[in-house]
């Protein structure tokens, strides 16, 4: 998969795997990252797949319909691909914090539905339900941050209570944060995640 990595300063600090929406790439989520944790370690991902030009995580049928099929031969392979950057270059494979948005944030969201050790932690920007009918690994204490918009067009308030609580039933210590900014990624809910990140992950 096509990617950049940046070495951290603290070689205990997480790594984070930055996973762009819909339409960006490798490079979008860099300054996130920055924010979120300086010293840590970056693995910025692009999509494998393009929708009209535009680098994509997975395949859909049509907006919020997800092709489930794709969707997870997709997971499958990052999953994979975390395991050979891991071995790569030096990092350790059970320190990896997702940080996504919106496509970014779905296909984060779905290694935490099929691998109970895919990610030590996620931050989900607008995230939706990845997949329904699905037995969740044990995710326990698994710290979640999930940034959601009450008027969000994509992804609901009701999509985001409904993953909420899959997680929250799979054990997972999940935090939300409500914003009135639709699907946008604003640099209040950056900030909000900035302050969760240091609170669950700093010792």
């Amino acid at each position: 998969m096509k990617h950049i990595f940046q070495p951290g300063t603290d070689s205990h600090a997480p790594v984070l795997l930055m996973l762009h929406g819909t339409g960006g790439d490798e490079h979008d989520l860099l300054p996130l990252a920055k924010l979120l944790s300086p010293s840590s370690a970056v693995l910025s991902v692009r999509g494998n797949v393009l929708e009209n030009g535009m680098p994509r995580f997975f395949r859909r049928l049509a907006e919020g319909i997800f092709d489930e099929e794709d969707l997870r031969f997709r997971t499958k392979e990052l999953y994979a691909f975390l395991d050979e950057a891991a071995s790569k270059y030096g990092f350790s494979r059970d320190n990896v914090v997702a940080v996504g948005y919106s496509n970014g944030a779905n296909i984060a969201g779905s290694l935490l539905f099929h691998y109970s050790d895919a990610l030590q932690g996620a931050v989900l920007h607008h995230p939706m339900v990845p997949l329904r009918n699905l037995a969740l690994p044990d995710l326990t204490n698994v710290p979640v941050f999930i940034g959601a918009g009450t008027n969000d067009p994509i992804c609901t308030a009701s999509e985001t209570e409904e993953l909420t609580s899959l997680l929250q039933g799979a054990g997972a210590d999940v935090t939300v944060h409500w914003e009135q900014n639709g699907h946008r990624l604003s640099s209040t809910e950056v900030n909000e995640a900035a302050t969760w990140f240091a609170s669950a992950f700093t010792e």
